[in-house]
């Protein structure tokens, strides 16, 4: 039986995956994750103190892409956004 080769190199770089690779893999349920994980999979905890409102809603291309060019986090920044024009008009 040949020896495998390791997954990582040196560098720490993943090396591309074989058809003999592919074959080692087994389905999830399969046993592919130890049990603990498997009773995770598909369940959130509940909001320990739920303070958001999920909506949908329409907003133009400019507003959209403004937001995400800014990265990850860019629908906490675009709340941040509303909530400083909330209090701006709240006080005024």
């Amino acid at each position: 039986m040949n020896k495998q080769k390791p997954m990582i190199d040196e560098e720490g770089e993943v090396r591309e995956l074989t058809l003999e690779d592919m074959k080692q893999f087994k389905p999830i349920l399969e046993g592919g994750l130890p049990g603990s994980l498997l009773k995770k999979l598909g369940v959130r905890g509940p909001q320990k103190a739920p303070t958001k409102v999920r909506v949908s809603l329409r907003l133009s291309r400019e507003v959209v892409d403004y937001f995400r060019a800014t990265g990850d986090g860019w629908q906490t920044r675009m709340d941040s956004e509303l909530m400083e024009m909330v209090a701006k008009h709240k006080a005024g």
